[in-house]
């Protein structure tokens, strides 16, 4: 019996339904991780395929959280395997500069210094900031405590202020 054959259990999620009420949040996890729109397409269907070749769905956590973990740990997979510490988070790029030019330059420095963050430090400071997830959303989707990604969060945000410490300079 194949992952596609299974029956269905009474009481769990329908994987189908599931997956269509938390697939635009998936790729948005993904686009922001990733930085490219294709390989972000590209993890949400890997993690649509592994939640269907899973055991199932043991229940203990929401079915969200369960997908969420799913995405969350196979784009870290794809960051570490490409050795590319680049990512392209758009929405993490505060709007200091009125003008289109000014903002770019802003998005890119924020781009370069998500870029250089640990990975772990960078999760954390993309789903809390960046996609407005709380603390224990993302504790339950990295599978640590809630104390680890406040940490994970204060030392990426540290980093990141030293590293933008300039725009502030400039906006000035």
């Amino acid at each position: 019996m194949t992952a596609l054959d299974r029956i269905p259990v009474p009481g769990a999620p329908d994987l189908d339904e599931v997956f269509r009420r938390h697939a635009d949040r998936l790729w948005s996890v993904a686009l922001r991780m990733l930085g490219d729109a294709a390989e972000a397409e590209d993890a949400v269907q890997e993690a649509f395929l592994a939640a269907l070749r899973s055991p199932g769905f043991r229940g203990d956590a929401t079915a969200g959280t369960w997908l969420h973990r799913i995405i969350v740990n196979g784009c870290v997979d794809r960051i570490r395997a490409a050795g590319r510490r680049r990512s392209h988070t758009r929405s993490l790029a505060p709007a200091v500069a009125a003008d289109p030019a000014g903002r770019l330059v802003t998005r890119l420095a924020v781009d370069d210094a998500l870029a250089v963050l640990p990975v772990e430090q960078r999760v954390a400071v993309v789903l809390v900031d960046g996609l407005g997830y709380s603390v224990s959303e993302v504790a339950d989707i990295v599978g640590v405590p809630a104390g680890t990604v406040k940490s994970r969060c204060a030392r990426g945000r540290l980093r990141l202020a030293r590293a933008l410490g300039h725009l502030r300079e400039e906006g000035r």
